[in-house]
């Protein structure tokens, strides 16, 4: 049979429609499975192209990968050297200081000899005799029977020659004045009180002379009987802007204040004394104050003195808000702001307190202020002269029990009671010792690698010096092999067998980590860091620190440390000295008052060492113990840092004194090795906390950062 037969009986037959099924059904099998051939061969497309831009990429990747590399390369070279300069600087700054630190005291000594003196009324009187009439030149020296002879600083004649306010400042502000979107009121309260006529003009003419406009001056003269005096304030009533109200009763400085404050309008309150200044931009430098924060509610500035000659001296670079600072001394004082309503809500200036009325209103404003300022600009004048506080002791008497009484009445206000210790030695200064709510325990943790003869000591004066019921000391061997250093520890466990507990942990050295292991062995509510080189010297020691650590406020609290020598080896740390940070009025005697006695005033500090640090323990805990990444430098000033970022402040104790010998445990940065780990953990600072460029807000921007005795800065 052919094919033509075969097809034609299949046509005809039964089975024909079937096979013609079968055919469809091959055919559409077979365009679907050509379909996903197609598909398959365009996924296979575009899987190819998707490797060859995964290659392209990967090239592109390997490329930059080298750059950066090379970048990473060069930035550690770079990284390197900025590293051996700043080594180089710091060997520098190193021997420099011994020698700058000489050349000042031998100056001061110098300048304070009656050979000095001497010289300079000499030349004075050579002046005079020459047929010189009027003032001397401000840089020549004059005689002055209430003040002795008038000594030059030159350091602050050179820094107020560049830092005046010069008349194109003047000129800058002014253009700057209409684009303020915040123009407060400022009421500039001064009461009056048989003022000479010169001291008296010149104190309204510094008002009215202001670059910002919007002020008002309120003036009260608390019943004067020199006849200038009324004579002069009706001459400047003619100007609108200046309010008087003249008492008929002699109230002194208080009561004539709140009369002052009766005419007030203003948003806020500006205190100026009736023979002070106010510098031209004063008033414009706290309008900017108040644009920028405007819940402010207070605002003081720096300050100096001027005499009758117009010359200016003692300039005062003050910290930023430092309540406990506060609470030593009136270290606000001029010139003092505050938003008016909450000097009315408080009930204006008290009588009773007359000398530091100002001293109470800010004790009390604060207490209610959302927000303080400072500015760290001299804006204030304070006017010397045979008559004024500023000048005469005998006129501070009564000011200091007044400042007292307020600052006892802060303290219940407070619910912090305690009893104020008057320095006699720095006239104006307190002490407040705070009332115990409990005696808790103080967990006294002495890290030690041998050194039994440092140990012996430190525990000697601990336990014969100390009047602190509830002591531990946790002695923390980090692997001590010297057979006489561990018979000692063996004999103080045998002696205090309740109060010393001798834990062992053999690691390598790191301060940081073995002070955290240290703390978690310890049962005591407050912690106190010690370093095995110190010795205890004075008796209540611990409840003075423990009087501070108490208090919810209260984050770390340091003690004044002295070298064998008497000289002080840390009286607080400040943040940006030598880079990173430095220790206050370091070398200084130990008796000596400081910078406007900061070194013998309980003042906050950002940082206090912890060669002899307490804290709570519940704070310790709260922001984690020390960095272990910082295993030798620094650690304590991090910490510090870190409590102080929680929310706490932290605070510096001159009244509680111990030896410290320094660093015998671990020796100093004297190798390769050990300069390199000083510079990583240099680094690990700036780049953390920046401390190569902030301002320590306990310290002040005007004064220098290369050396520890708040010289003027650049």
């Amino acid at each position: 049979m052919d094919i033509d037969e075969t097809s034609s009986a299949e046509e005809g037959s039964p089975a024909a429609p079937a096979a013609g099924e079968r055919t469809k059904h091959w055919r559409l099998l077979s365009e679907q499975l050509g379909s996903q051939i197609d598909d398959v061969r365009a996924e296979a497309a575009r899987a190819e192209r998707a490797r060859e831009d995964a290659e392209q990429r990967l090239r592109e990747l390997s490329v930059r990968h080298t750059e950066a590399l090379i970048s990473a390369w060069a930035a550690e070279r770079e990284r390197q050297g900025i590293r051996a300069e700043l080594a180089r600087m710091q060997g520098h700054i190193a021997r420099t200081q011994p020698m700058l630190r000489r050349a000042r005291m031998l100056l001061a000594s110098i300048q304070t000899s009656k050979f000095w003196k001497a010289r300079n009324a000499w030349f004075a009187l050579k002046q005079r005799m020459r047929g010189g009439t009027g003032p001397l030149p401000y840089w020549l020296p004059d005689v002055d029977d209430d003040e002795g002879v008038f000594e030059r600083n030159a350091d602050y004649e050179r820094w107020l020659n560049e830092h005046r306010v010069r008349p194109s400042d003047i000129e800058r502000m002014r253009e700057f004045l209409p684009p303020l979107p915040v123009r407060p009121v400022f009421s500039v309260i001064m009461p009056v009180y048989e003022t000479p006529e010169k001291y008296l003009r010149a104190a309204i003419d510094s008002v009215q002379q202001q670059v910002y406009p919007h002020w008002e001056l309120c003036i009260a003269d608390d019943a004067s009987r020199q006849p200038h005096v009324r004579a002069v304030l009706d001459e400047y009533a003619a100007d609108p802007r200046v309010k008087i109200v003249y008492r008929q009763q002699n109230g002194h400085i208080a009561a004539a204040s709140n009369s002052a404050l009766e005419l007030a309008t203003g948003d806020f309150v500006a205190l100026l004394d009736h023979d002070d200044l106010l510098s031209p931009d004063a008033l414009f430098e706290n309008a900017l104050v108040v644009t920028r924060f405007p819940d402010v509610d207070v605002i003081y500035s720096d300050e100096d003195k001027i005499d009758d000659a117009g010359r200016r001296s003692d300039p005062y670079f003050k910290p930023d808000w430092s309540p406990d600072s506060l609470l030593s001394r009136n270290y606000v004082s001029h010139l003092g702001i505050y938003r008016r309503s909450i000097v009315e809500q408080i009930g204006g200036f008290r009588t009773g307190f007359e000398g530091s009325q100002d001293y109470d209103l800010l004790l009390r404003a604060t207490e209610l202020a959302r927000r303080v300022e400072h500015i760290p600009r001299l804006l204030y004048h304070w006017r010397v002269h045979s008559g004024s506080v500023a000048s005469s002791r005998s006129q501070k008497d009564y000011a200091y029990d007044a400042a007292q009484a307020a600052i006892l009445e802060a303290l219940e206000r407070r619910g912090e009671p305690g009893r104020i210790v008057h320095s006699d030695a720095v006239p104006g200064t307190y002490t407040v010792r705070y009332e115990l709510r409990t005696k808790d325990r103080v967990s006294i943790i002495i890290p030690t690698r041998d050194h039994g003869d440092d140990v012996d000591r430190c525990l000697r004066s601990i336990f014969e010096r100390s009047t602190y019921p509830d002591i531990e000391v946790v002695l923390l061997d980090n692997g001590s092999t010297d057979e006489e250093s561990l018979r000692v520890f063996g004999a103080w466990l045998e002696r205090e067998p309740e109060r010393v507990k001798l834990v062992r942990h053999d690691v390598p050295f790191n301060f940081s980590e073995i002070n955290n292991y240290a703390a978690t062995q310890a049962s005591g509510t407050y912690l106190l860091f010690l370093n095995n080189d110190t010795e205890v010297i004075t008796r209540d020691w611990l409840e003075a620190m423990v009087e501070q650590a108490q208090r919810p406020s209260i984050g770390a609290v340091g003690a004044k440390l002295l070298y064998e020598d008497g000289t002080v080896q840390h009286g607080g740390v400040i943040i940006g000295l030598g880079g990173v940070a430095g220790h206050s009025h370091k070398y200084f005697p130990g008796d000596a008052p400081g910078y406007f006695a900061t070194l013998q005033t309980v003042n906050n500090f950002s940082a206090v060492t912890a060669a002899c640090l307490m804290i709570r323990r519940a704070v310790f805990e709260e922001v984690g113990g020390f960095d272990e990444e910082l295993a030798i430098a620094f650690n304590d000033v991090d910490f510090c840092l870190r409590v102080r970022a929680a929310g706490y402040f932290n605070v510096y104790l001159p009244h509680v004194e111990l030896f410290h010998y320094e660093s015998k445990s671990r020796g100093h940065e004297d190798t390769p090795e050990k300069m390199a780990r000083f510079l990583r953990e240099q680094l690990v600072m700036h780049e953390r906390w920046r401390t190569a460029e902030v301002i320590d807000p306990h310290y002040n921007r005007n004064l220098t950062r290369l050396t520890e005795d708040y010289a003027l800065g650049p």
